[in-house]
């Protein structure tokens, strides 16, 4: 198993959680736009809450498409921008946080992470950029899961 992320700092904190729990994984620091692996690498490859961060969206869909193996699959997992305020407030109460901690969180959402996120169509324009043989958006509360084939 592998990991990316640009920051060396959460690629330190994530091989010493790994260690601690056993776990195998060749954490490595990258850029979604050039990920730091050979073409046709890999069978699966998922990016969960992330997508949404990401400087050059297309370009990172177009290097997920380069390090698949042919016949390949991708899945992206993160939040829907036109997630409602009812949909966010039922999501954050399922987490069973403290009173403030359900505040916070659903300040957070509403104020930064909703503004990064992507809607379908959205998506659906980027992925037309790319080479997928294949793909699939499934909404799901507050988030989308988005399928690609190579």
């Amino acid at each position: 198993m592998r990991g990316v992320d640009l920051s060396q700092d959460m690629v330190r904190i994530a091989r010493k959680k790994a260690e601690e729990a056993g776990v195998q994984v060749d954490f490595q620091q990258g850029n979604s736009s050039n990920l730091p692996f050979p073409a046709e690498t890999f069978e699966f490859l998922v990016c969960r809450a992330a997508f949404k961060n990401f400087a050059q969206p297309v370009k990172a869909l177009r290097e997920m498409h380069r390090v698949l193996k042919p016949g390949g699959r991708a899945l992206i997992i993160d939040l829907r921008r036109d997630a409602s305020p009812a949909m966010v407030s039922d999501a954050v109460n399922g987490m069973h946080l403290g009173a403030v901690n359900r505040v916070i969180t659903k300040l957070t959402f509403r104020f930064m992470l909703l503004k990064n996120a992507y809607t379908k169509e959205h998506f659906e324009q980027m992925l037309a950029q790319t080479q997928f043989s294949k793909t699939k958006i499934v909404e799901s509360g507050i988030g989308f899961e988005v399928w690609m084939n190579r």
